[in-house]
This record gives structure tokens, C-alpha cells and sequence, in this order.
């Protein structure tokens, strides 16, 4: 039997790239998240700006089709630092010492998803250690939804704990898990220690 999966590759995106190319990684997003356009086109003006904060890395998947390759996966993140929102919903969230162990100079994986129709096949795991893969960061910080989800097992399974669960972002009304993880990342397959 032949295999018929496309080749994809995961690589580094120039942030000039990503930012041409937001709508697309957007569209992405919301598939993933299962948001409607209206969702999807109120976030473009703030991914545009996370691309200008301090420490912003970004990763993507690419897919062969015959029309060329075309995005299926991406990542992004930057440093996590007082005065954004999401940082200071988190420190809200925490305890004041998980927030000062987890939060100083942490690497926020802002945004992370695979298209619906490219997911279960390992890319969410490639492009999550591909985007944190040799960064100065003690550790990387991450909010997904609060259920059980391909999503969160992954994060658990590549050394994620929980660091608050059924946290509700104002403007969404499921509630999220906020997780947080040592870097490096324990290689796919080794078990993660304790922290």
C-alpha cells in the first residue's frame, strides 16, 4: 500500500511572512478553534502587533497540494511581559508565587494550531518544538481550552502542567486551562520531570 499523505515540512517563518500572510494563518485559526469570521477578523489587528513584541518567534507547516505548498499549521510567541493582556489576565489567574515562578521571563505560545483537515497526524507537536526549540526563556506559558481535547494532551504529554483550570478570558465563554512548562521541552517520548 502507497502512502498517500501529503509531505509537509515545519520551519521557521520570517516575521515579514507571517505578517503578509496573517488572513491566511487566521483562517487557520479559526477552523481550529471552530471561531466564526467575525472572531477571525477581530483578531487580525492584534496578531499584526504581537509580531512587533519583544522576542517574537513564529513557526509554520507547510503542506505539498498541487498548486504548490500551502500553510496547514502555525505557531507564534514573544516574550511574556507586565502590560500585555494576556500576561496580566494570567497574573490574575495565579496565586502571586506560581505567578512570580512561571511568569518572569517566560516565552508566551501565543497562538498554536493545525488546520482540522491536517491535525492527528504529529504536526501540533513539531510546530510546538520547533517555536520553542533553543530559546533563552526559563519556560514557556500557554492557554488552550479546559476540556479533553488533542490539544491538551499533547501539551501534557510534552511537559506541561497545570498551572490554573476553568479560567474564563473576558469575550469567551468556555473556560481555559493555563499551563506552563520548563524549557527546554523533554524530547518527544521522555518522560517530563517533575517541576
Amino acid at each position: 500500500m502507497t502512502d498517500t499523505t501529503p509531505a509537509t515540512r515545519v520551519t521557521e517563518l520570517p516575521t515579514r511572512w507571517l505578517r503578509d500572510h496573517m488572513h491566511e494563518a487566521l483562517a487557520i485559526y479559526g477552523a481550529a478553534m471552530g471561531y466564526g469570521e467575525s472572531v477571525v477578523a477581530g483578531r487580525y489587528g492584534y496578531a499584526v502587533q504581537h509580531t512587533e513584541r519583544p522576542g517574537f518567534r513564529a513557526v509554520g507547516a507547510f503542506s505539498d497540494s498541487v498548486d504548490g505548498e500551502r500553510l496547514v499549521g502555525f505557531g507564534y510567541g514573544y516574550l511574556a511581559e507586565p502590560g500585555q493582556w494576556w500576561h496580566d489576565q494570567v497574573r490574575n489567574a495565579l496565586d502571586r508565587r506560581t505567578a512570580k515562578k512561571w511568569l518572569t521571563g517566560a516565552f508566551e505560545v501565543c497562538e498554536l494550531h493545525v488546520h482540522p483537515d491536517a491535525q492527528s497526524r504529529g504536526l501540533g507537536r513539531q510546530l510546538l518544538h520547533a517555536l520553542v526549540e533553543g530559546l533563552p526563556h526559563p519556560a514557556a506559558l500557554l492557554s488552550t481550552p479546559d476540556a479533553d481535547t488533542k490539544a491538551f494532551r499533547l501539551y501534557h504529554a510534552d511537559g506541561f502542567v497545570d498551572l490554573a483550570r476553568g479560567y474564563h478570558f473576558p469575550g469567551d465563554a468556555r473556560p481555559f486551562a493555563i499551563l506552563g512548562a520548563r524549557l527546554p521541552l523533554p524530547r518527544p517520548g521522555a518522560r517530563p520531570s517533575e517541576s
